[in-house]
């Protein structure tokens, strides 16, 4: 198995980018399934297939899908790889919120202090204070 290495920043911004449109996601979706021509793809989308392809070019460009050439066709398949290094980045995220809620549930878990000591010490304060200045 080989190591997977962290996204860029420039690559975390392009998967993004690329998931941030509900077209895409679904034809990364329909391409995890298996491959498909970019023709078959458009035919299921009330828009032009320049539209389609477009939409393909992003997620090519976010190395999400593959695309290669069969004969006049061009044929789309996912990048589990990429898709991979997405999840652990996303992964990594998680680990960071659920370990901030962890911290934050504690800190509501723990007894509040006693008001009781924290006035007798100011109290205790005032008067050394006050015979200080006498």
């Amino acid at each position: 198995m080989v190591a997977q290495r962290e996204l860029t920043e420039a690559e975390v911004d392009r998967v993004f980018h690329a998931l941030a449109t509900s077209t895409r996601r679904d034809i990364l979706r329909r391409t995890i399934e298996n491959e498909q021509s970019v023709s078959t793809l458009a035919a299921e989308y009330e828009m032009s297939f320049a539209a389609v392809q477009k939409h393909v070019a992003v997620l090519e460009a976010a190395n999400l899908i593959v695309k290669r050439a069969e004969g006049r066709e061009r044929l789309v398949r996912a990048n589990p790889e990429m898709i991979a290094r997405a999840k652990a980045l996303l992964a990594r995220y998680e680990e960071l919120w659920r370990s901030r809620i962890a911290r934050l549930d504690d800190l509501l878990a723990a007894p509040a202090p006693s008001t009781d000591s924290t006035t007798s010490t100011t109290k205790n304060t005032e008067h050394t204070e006050h015979e200080q200045g006498d």
